[in-house]
């Protein structure tokens, strides 16, 4: 049986703060680096599919791999705040937990 409970902790423990980050870190850095748009979106679906039933949750996968794709794997670009750093560690941390968990 998979541990979907890493995920489900993980998920928890983050997305308070990251309710919070990605908005302002889409407005701030958004005009420069304007892949962060895409992530915002992606994020909120990260959201509602970790709010589906577990059927829906296995879709988690493929939006961790679009994710992946758009961030270089999530690599932060040189001329950001500590906020755009901290939001690709989360997503980072969650994308980690799901690959362990479904």
């Amino acid at each position: 049986m998979l541990n979907k409970t890493e995920y489900d902790k993980v998920s928890k423990q983050y997305f308070k703060t990251l309710d919070q980050y990605v908005p302002v870190v889409d407005r701030v850095h958004g005009g420069s680096h304007p892949e962060f748009h895409k992530v915002r979106e992606l994020y909120t679906d990260i959201v509602d599919l970790s709010k589906g039933p577990e059927a829906q949750k296995a879709g988690l996968s493929d939006v961790f791999y679009k994710l992946r794709k758009i961030t270089s794997d999530y690599t932060v670009p040189d001329d950001v705040c500590e906020s755009y750093e901290a939001v690709y560690k989360m997503l980072e941390e969650l994308d980690l937990a799901c690959r362990n968990s479904y």
